[in-house]
């Protein structure tokens, strides 16, 4: 049963940092691309950030290109997103997902596996 869990959002003030972890398991996802997606109220899904497992190449969106960084750690099966000088448009639902294609893209309709998603709140 593949799986993918998501920990570390919570409520911060703007300028703040938060680590988000994914942790995956029921298959080996090293060949393929993780990303980060976010989604707040009565909005739609949106691309965040995404790695090539096995390369390490990332891509991210223009409005948290600087301040976010996604990793991953191969031996834990964990795919992180660092979030740094957080901003109230930031708040969303956070979700990790799994593409097992080749290729990546930004659409969530592209990915194959979410996890549940944690919250992530910034005040002002």
């Amino acid at each position: 049963q593949v799986q993918l869990v998501e920990s570390g959002g919570g409520l911060v003030q703007a300028g703040g940092s938060l680590r988000l972890s994914c942790i995956t398991s029921g298959r080996s996802f090293t060949r393929y691309y993780m990303g980060w997606f976010r989604q707040a109220p009565g909005k739609e899904r949106e691309f965040v950030a995404l790695i090539n497992w096995r390369s390490g190449s990332t891509n991210y969106a223009d409005s948290v290109a600087g301040r976010f960084t996604i990793s991953r750690d191969n031996a834990k099966n964990t795919v992180y997103l660092q979030m740094n000088t957080l901003k109230p448009e930031d708040t969303a639902v956070y979700y990790c997902a799994a593409r097992t294609v080749f290729t990546f893209v930004r659409n969530p309709g592209g990915y194959d596996y979410w996890g549940q998603g944690t919250q992530v709140t910034v005040s002002s």
